[in-house]
């Protein structure tokens, strides 16, 4: 099983960059897609961006195609999420996630603050 950690969180002025980094532990990391979720404060978590096993495909959510970029190294177990054009509707905190193909998202790292001040 794989065990996740973020990292990269922080407070960004509006228009700055962050990269959010999710350390996987475990051998099978490379047997997963890999996502990046948010939550809003009394909202329920939401997809940002997820990348398949093999790194080859990439999906977005609208609100942050263009800015957002994910990335893996299966090599190193890490995903990597590289925030651009931050805005303050971006503050959340978020949850790098982990799936077996085609299945629900089900291993959770602990989460991480990103604040976006205005």
């Amino acid at each position: 099983q794989v065990q996740l950690v973020e990292s990269g969180g922080g407070l960004v002025q509006a228009g700055g960059s962050l990269r959010l980094s999710c350390a996987a532990s475990g051998r099978t990391f490379t047997r997963y897609d890999m996502g990046w979720f948010r939550q809003f404060p009394g909202k329920e978590r939401e997809f940002v961006v997820a990348i398949n096993w093999a790194g080859r495909n990439a999906y977005y959510a609208d609100s942050v195609r263009g800015r957002f970029t994910i990335s893996r190294d299966n090599a190193k177990n890490t995903v990597t999420l590289q925030m651009n054009s931050l805005k303050p509707e971006d503050t959340a905190v978020y949850y790098c996630a982990a799936a077996m193909p085609g299945q629900e998202y089900d291993l959770w790292g602990q989460g991480t603050q990103v604040t976006v001040s205005s």
